[in-house]
């Protein structure tokens, strides 16, 4: 009896360290928990992209997100999201046109939902679904027009361990992505920009521990592998990225900063590059990823 009150009691202290909102601990992998019915939560994300090795990369992606829970277990959300580009002195054939500089403006729209299987405050071992659907006009690597419709579907898990106070999460999923190039006037006859519609598949995986240090303050670890395959090549990439955070959460609101360097990459590399052990056509060398939460 007395195990079974001591079960029920570490149940309810996690319930009051998650009921607040969806909190983020981690820039990228994302947790199991859900929204209460009836609650809402409002997203800010700030993502730059820098560094190709040569020349000059950098770009500034976000995102304004807006979630709602229809029940405890099922959340919906819906996304802007916008990006800014500088790049010079990269030229990369099929990818990188020209040169590109651009302030800030709407690039794409989202909308998603999230289905909580198991609790991880009640049944010990989180798992959720997520999946999302998204499109954009606008080309994340080169700035330039491409119309772009992806499906993602993960599976989220996560486990509390010494009451609340260290968060394991881990995702697996896939991203199915149609996209079509758009026509771009004067480029070198001998420069390869194909506008035929492609098909791509990426496979992903992530894990990240954290660890609440002080109260309200957690520090953590996070780890991304991303591949793509493309119809006619197979495997295109893969990447592995990998470094800290920390998490500042408040009863209504909370705040993550997320530093991910890129460790490993294969695939399909450009000639100028100087790192051959990185992927760096489609990705950078790092990235850094700023997050807020409000919830009401």
């Amino acid at each position: 009896m007395k195990i079974k009150v001591l079960g029920i009691a570490v149940a309810l202290g996690l319930c009051n360290f998650t009921a607040s909102a969806d909190e983020n601990l981690l820039g990228y992998v994302k947790g199991a928990e859900t929204l209460p019915e009836g609650s809402a939560e409002v997203y800010q994300f700030f993502t730059k992209r820098s560094g190709k090795t040569v020349g000059h990369y950098e770009a500034l992606d976000t995102k304004t997100e807006f979630e709602y829970g229809l029940t405890n277990a099922f959340n919906i959300s819906f996304a802007l999201k916008g990006m800014s580009l500088d790049t010079n002195g990269i030229i990369i054939d099929g990818y990188m046109p020209k040169d590109n500089d651009f302030g800030w403006k709407l690039s794409g729209l989202e909308a998603g939902f999230k289905y909580n299987f198991l609790s991880p405050a009640l049944d010990d071992f989180g798992l959720s679904m997520y999946g999302s659907m998204d499109y954009s006009w606008v080309d994340n690597h080169s700035g330039q027009d491409k119309d772009t419709l992806s499906l993602e579907m993960m599976m989220l898990m996560q486990k509390y361990f010494l009451e609340g106070q260290l968060v394991w999460t881990g995702n697996l999923g896939f991203e199915a992505t149609g996209a079509k190039r758009k026509a771009i006037a004067g480029l070198p006859e001998d420069f390869e920009w194909p506008t035929e519609a492609e098909m791509e598949i990426e496979l992903i995986a992530g894990t990240g521990m954290s660890y609440r240090f002080a109260p309200n303050w957690f520090i953590g670890a996070e780890a991304l592998y991303e591949e793509e395959h493309e119809t006619e090549v197979n495997l295109e990439r893969y990447s592995w990225f990998a470094g800290p955070s920390i998490h500042y959460g408040d009863a209504k609101w909370w705040a993550t900063l997320t530093y991910m360097k890129q460790l490993k990459g294969g695939g399909e590399k450009f000639d100028e590059q100087t790192d051959n052990d990185l992927h760096l056509i489609e990705k950078t060398e790092a990235e850094w990823r700023l997050k807020f939460g409000y919830n009401f």
